[in-house]
């Protein structure tokens, strides 16, 4: 008698946990939420964020608490982000975060595939490259002739890896080898290329597109499949001769595996509806980004990190 009665009172308790769970699924969410940002404040993972946060937050009804925990490319906010899976702590940051940092760090303390639930591919943006205004070439033609006759001479200046790694292609697939220079944010690296103190970059459209149209830096080439918008003169790297060079600087939004399926789903749409929402759209618009909405964002970012682990690996690249 008394083994069934614990057997009832086991299949109580388990019915009403799982009621309880419906029931906390269908009232989400009930109190504010916090958007991790993995890098100082300023840059495009931030700016991503608010513009994202906004509506966001309107929708759902709750505030958005934007935190920003920076350091190692965005793996040290990346692998902080270890609450719940209970949809009240996401995480919005860059390729870096997501997709390269596995490959290029040999003790990151936090796997992508394994850790999150990717909820949507924001946004993205190609990257630009540029030179500065006095630099001796006009074309990527014209660059990749310099590189080959002064090797290991012209400095490429980068604030990620996203540049960073960008650049390294570049030299792999055109047989030229250039100077690294790291800065520790874009304002930084831009500055110095337009004071001629960096010979050359690939920088997000976003952040440099102003400068190139005030003739502050030259535009050789977009990275992208065709022509930005905002630069429509600029060709693309395959109509420039550069093969096999397409890639974008991209954000994301995820939050800690194991969300219940309905907040999960309740995440997915209001983030999209956010997003594709005319006044955020327009606002990425005009800052170069250009609005994915994806939530098939798995199979994406694991063939990026693959093609990115290979890049690291034929540059023999890697960080501490």
């Amino acid at each position: 008698m008394r083994g069934k009665f614990e057997e009832i009172s086991v299949c109580a308790f388990l019915v009403l946990a799982l009621a309880a769970t419906v029931a906390g699924a269908a009232d989400y969410p009930e109190r504010n939420i916090t958007v991790v940002v993995p890098f100082p404040p300023g840059g495009a993972s931030e700016v991503t964020a608010r513009l994202t946060s906004n509506k966001f937050s309107e929708r759902i009804g709750k505030s958005v608490i934007i935190e920003n925990r920076a350091g190692a490319n965005g793996g040290l906010g990346a692998a902080g982000v270890k609450s719940a899976p209970d949809g009240y702590t996401l995480l919005i940051g860059s390729i870096g975060a997501y997709a390269i940092n596995l490959g290029l760090y040999k003790n990151l303390k936090h796997d992508p595939l394994k850790d999150f639930d990717l909820l949507s591919l924001l946004v993205r943006t190609p990257n630009v490259l540029v030179t500065s205004s006095d630099f001796p070439v006009s074309t990527a033609a014209d660059l990749i002739a310099h590189l080959k006759k002064n090797p290991n001479q012209v400095t490429f200046a980068s604030s990620g890896t996203s540049d960073h790694l960008t650049a390294a292609l570049f030299w792999q697939k055109t047989g030229t080898t250039g100077v690294h220079v790291p800065y520790k944010g874009g304002g930084p690296a831009i500055n110095d290329l337009i004071g001629g103190q960096a010979n050359a970059s690939f920088q997000n459209l976003g952040a440099v597109a102003h400068h190139i149209r005030a003739g502050k830096l030259k535009a050789l080439a977009v990275t992208g499949e065709k022509r930005a918008a905002a630069l429509p003169d600029v060709p693309t790297t395959a109509e420039a001769g550069i093969a096999d060079l397409v890639d974008y600087s991209w954000q994301a939004a995820a939050a800690p595996k194991g969300l219940p399926s309905d907040v999960r789903a309740k995440l997915e749409n209001e983030i999209a509806a956010a997003i594709n929402s005319p006044e955020a759209t327009k606002s990425f618009k005009d800052i170069g980004f250009d609005v994915v909405a994806s939530n098939g964002t798995a199979d994406f970012l694991a063939a990026e990190m693959r093609r990115w682990k290979k890049v690291v690996e034929a540059g023999n690249i890697f960080a501490e």
